[in-house]
């Protein structure tokens, strides 16, 4: 059994040892590369990923070909294309990894068998869906509403570890700007 999963799941709804021993049967672990393409553009999205150790971006290619951010995941989040998994229809993004990463992969016929088996799993689901969901509307008003220099200050306070991990042009990309302004951010907050 996985250990990480199982807390992960045990956070959102109480299960017994033997429903745990169930649903790890049908999460296959995978190790990828870094620069794997777990999805790409135009494909249907045939996942939902528990991330045990790595870092996925995903993004997406703008009119003037530039690579926009979307989400960073990291060890203990889930990296999916919500949408076209549960409708099967082509993914408007990338999800590339950016580290070397391991990965616990839930398919779309073991996802319905592990509800049919254990329908308190919806619950868990739920949460996970309205987590990403916050957390896009707060991105989403964090674009709108601050300036660059705070949506800065806001990404470092919520992922304090991650910036170590990302190079810096990624990270302006997330953050809407140009890597040379970040740089131009960064210089002034290390002056303070």
């Amino acid at each position: 059994m996985n250990k990480e999963l199982n807390q992960y799941i045990t956070t959102c709804v109480p299960l017994t040892d033997e429903q745990l021993i169930f649903l790890n049967g049908y999460f296959q672990k995978k190790i990828f590369k870094k620069k794997t393409f777990l999805l790409q553009q135009g494909e249907v999205c045939k996942f939902e990923a528990f991330i045990l150790k790595g870092l996925v971006k995903t993004y997406f290619i703008d009119h003037n070909g530039f690579e926009v951010i979307l989400t960073f995941a990291c060890e203990n989040w889930w990296v999916s294309d919500i949408i076209s998994f549960h409708e099967q229809k082509p993914s408007k993004m990338y999800i590339e990894l950016i580290e070397d990463s391991e990965l616990l992969i839930l398919t779309p016929i073991a996802k319905a068998a592990i509800l049919n088996e254990i329908p308190s799993l919806e619950r868990m689901f739920r949460l996970m869906v309205q987590r990403h969901l916050a957390s896009y509307q707060d991105r989403l008003f964090g674009n709108i509403a601050l300036s660059a220099e705070e949506r800065y200050e806001l990404f470092l306070h919520k992922y304090p570890n991650l910036p170590q991990r990302i190079p810096q042009h990624l990270i302006a990309s997330y953050l809407g700007i140009s890597a040379e302004f970040l740089s131009r951010i960064r210089k002034r907050k290390s002056k303070k």
